[in-house]
């Protein structure tokens, strides 16, 4: 390895002198062309030569920031509402931003977002332009308005303050009077529309030749961007339902209108920040923020999702016409959906869990982005915010002070100013670090200087001094904005940083420091195989997140117990002691590992009947690889996929082989095949397998972009032997379907 290095650093030498004069032709940009003429050598120097602007490199040192769903859908426990809703629904009493933000504030988060219209039409502040929200509620006599009390509240706590618009709009499409796909000619119209009785204080206006619904986006829009201050995110997705016309987005308008009176703030969805292509918190191994383009994204009205897993690579440029700065982000919740259901049933992520989503999107080249819903009090639950407060604690702890002060060293990257920098190769192609006396680390912080020079690390290696030789304790692939690696502890007095592959020489760094992270209990796996045994293990990283063979386990010599309760109390040192596997009928289990002196995670699985006796009575004919008892074989990494193609009316049946009272379901959509997720169906129970009984409809929102296990709760127990399901919808409006895996849940 050694020898290969060499070999490297000193091609890299010779590739920086005989590209010297092209780099120095080519401006550094957000945005640069691609040539009919351009090899892919040149190609190569251009992405090197892309800058963020001054709003997204702001948006990326933002670093960890807030999202907040409040709405209708917080008082009917779903996660799309659908535009029927009363808006007396939003039956709020109390509203509390400070503790809101008081919270954020003590996760170490800089900015929050408010869905101030999510897609069901719902307005959260006081519109000159719809009475179909919060003014049309007894909150407040109808005076409420809580993006005007988030807004004070950002104020008091230090806080930025962005706004999600839904460009879809539910309640327009539905209502019969709706401006959304009203097939409205485009003519010129003058923004903001005037309202006799609430004239603006802005006296700025836009002219635009737009549709109605178009122009009623550009009023709310300017309400905001005007009347609460400061606004330094704008947060649009991608749905866009298309029933009821034809509905376009003037994308163009609205940004023009957001850069005029918005000028510090990024679009999420749009050119300036892109989604990281799901909602579970996954981060990909690589993430390049170097993106290609067809067309010029700065002239493009609408954006698709980026959801592959090689957004970005050389090989993906080559292709390019258009070379774009657009950064990520990471957004996830941190309870089992977007909005509050309740705090029974709905699970809510660990700080554990929620560190590691930090380390891993924070520390690879993008933004997190983490929901925490309001309950129906106007507060974050407590239970929500013990995880922020700990989360924060954590960040602080182990991020506020690097090991490396005082190191000798290259002094601009350790001066913790981020326009500082070295360049490399200058003599070398390493970073070297030497302490008066050996720290304790498992943790490096390694930034580029991406807002002058670029992204260009691609490949590199740390190494410590250790047993009198240096030894690799780490491998990564790009830098960008920021890198942390993590590995297992060592102790050490030297450490370097060598560079094995750039997209060009010479590179930047502008800061490293060390960190040590007091490892805690591993997060724990509780699963049953189909013979009905329990096994409770530690978590293997479901998010890849062990990447570049790094063993960032931490030290596990540590005297550890897992302990466990089957009675839905949290266990203690005092509960059972995990011993090997167990046989569990149905119920729920948690279960913590606990050290010496500290203790993990709460890990928390219910589980509905066992289903060693089920068998399938009928069902819908399999695709070939893909058989139906793939559906209940406790295995979600296999999936029952449906041979027809046809929108509905796939069914399955089983026979549970017991009679039972049957409670409600559950389904776990196959994060394999997204073609295949069951939207809507029907449920029906049977005690002989001939006479069926209806049961209940059920609903699974957003499945496409949160493939997680999904519950539905009957209102009442049903009695019975057989279950039939029956497909109703298909999300996307795709044709077949796909099970991972079904549950049934019993009394």
């Amino acid at each position: 390895m050694k020898y290969k290095l060499f070999v490297v650093g000193w091609a890299l030498l010779g590739f920086q002198y005989c590209q010297k004069a092209k780099a120095q032709e080519i401006p550094y940009a957000p945005t640069i062309a691609i040539d009919k003429d351009d090899s892919e050598d040149s190609i190569r120097i251009k992405a090197a030569h892309v800058i963020p602007t001054k709003n997204q490199y702001q948006a990326l040192k933002d670093e960890f920031i807030a999202f907040v769903h409040f709405g209708p859908n917080t008082f009917t426990s779903k996660e799309w509402g659908s535009g029927f809703e009363d808006p007396a629904v939003f039956d709020l009493k109390k509203l509390d931003t400070d503790q809101w933000c008081e919270a954020m504030k003590a996760a170490g988060m800089s900015k929050v977002i408010l869905t101030v219209k999510h897609h069901d039409g719902f307005v959260l502040w006081q519109s000159r332009y719809t009475n179909h929200g919060i003014m049309s509620t007894g909150f407040r006599d109808g005076k409420g308005d809580v993006l005007a009390d988030l807004s004070a509240s950002c104020k008091k706590y230090g806080l930025k303050l962005g706004v999600y618009l839904s460009p879809a709009d539910l309640y327009q499409i539905e209502n019969p009077e709706g401006l959304y796909g009203n097939l409205s000619k485009k003519t010129l119209r003058t923004i903001p529309r005037k309202i006799a009785d609430r004239p603006f204080k802005d006296k700025t206006t836009f002219d635009f030749v737009v549709d109605d619904y178009n122009e009623y986006f550009l009023n709310q829009l300017f309400e905001l961007l005007t009347e609460y201050g400061r606004i330094d995110e704008v947060w649009f997705d991608g749905a866009h339902p298309k029933r009821k016309g034809g509905q376009t987005y003037d994308y163009a308008a609205w940004k023009e209108l957001i850069r005029e009176l918005a000028p510090h703030a990024v679009i999420f969805g749009r050119q300036d920040i892109r989604w990281c292509g799901n909602e579970s918190g996954k981060t990909r191994a690589i993430e390049w923020n170097v993106i290609p383009y067809e067309e010029d994204p700065n002239q493009m009205n609408r954006f698709a999702d980026i959801t592959g897993e090689d957004v970005a690579s050389m090989e993906k440029l080559y292709t390019a016409n258009y070379l774009h700065y657009q950064p990520a982000e990471t957004n996830t919740s941190i309870r089992e959906g977007w909005f509050y259901r309740n705090d029974d049933e709905q699970g809510v992520r660990s700080a554990d869990d929620v560190f590691d989503i930090y380390e891993r999107s924070v520390g690879g080249n993008s933004i997190f982005l983490l929901n925490i819903p309001p309950n129906r009090e106007g507060k974050f639950s407590e239970r929500d915010v013990k995880v922020l407060k700990e989360v924060g604690s954590r960040i602080k702890s182990t991020y506020g002070k690097s090991l490396l002060v005082g190191a000798h060293g290259p002094e601009k990257v350790l001066d913790k100013d981020q326009d500082t920098y070295v360049l490399l190769p200058e003599h070398s192609n390493e970073l070297s670090f030497k302490l008066d006396k050996p720290i304790r680390l498992n943790r490096l912080m390694i930034q580029e200087a991406i807002q002058t020079q670029g992204e260009r690390v691609a490949e590199f290696e740390v190494e410590a001094w250790l047993d009198g030789r240096w030894k690799v304790i780490s491998k990564g692939k790009n830098i960008g904005y920021k890198s942390i690696q993590r590995f297992a502890t060592v102790t050490t007095d030297r450490i370097r940083i060598r560079i094995a592959e750039a997209r060009l020489m010479p590179v930047s760094i502008s800061e490293v420091a060390a960190f040590y992270y007091e490892t805690r209990p591993p997060q724990l796996d509780i699963v049953r195989d189909l013979e009905g045994k329990v096994s409770i293990n530690a978590q293997k990283g479901d998010f890849g997140w062990k990447t570049y063979e790094q063993d960032i386990a931490g030290d596990l010599n540590r005297d550890l117990s897992i302990h466990y309760t089957l009675d839905g109390s949290d266990p203690t040192k005092e509960s059972a002691i995990y011993k090997g596997p167990f046989e569990f009928r149905h119920g729920t289990i948690k279960a913590i590992a606990f050290g010496k002196e500290d203790e993990g995670a709460l890990a928390e699985e219910l589980f509905g009947l066992g289903k060693a006796n089920w068998k399938v009575i009928d069902s819908s004919n399999a695709a070939k690889g893909f058989e139906v008892n793939k559906a209940f074989d406790e295995d979600v990494e296999t999936y029952w996929k449906t041979e027809e193609e046809k929108p509905s009316g796939q069914t399955l049946v089983l026979d549970l082989g017991e009679e039972v009272d049957i409670s409600g379901f559950t389904y776990s959509p196959s994060t394999n095949d997204k073609e295949g997720m069951i939207e809507e169906g029907k449920l029906y129970v049977s005690k002989d397998g001939k006479s069926w009984e209806f049961t209940e409809d059920f609903v699974f929102g957003n499945l496409i972009n949160d493939p997680t296990k999904r519950r539905h709760d009957f209102e009442s127990p049903v009695s019975g032997r057989y279950i039939k399901l029956e497909v109703t919808r298909i999300a996307g409006g795709q044709r077949h379907a796909a099970i991972a895996e079904v549950g049934i849940l019993v009394k």
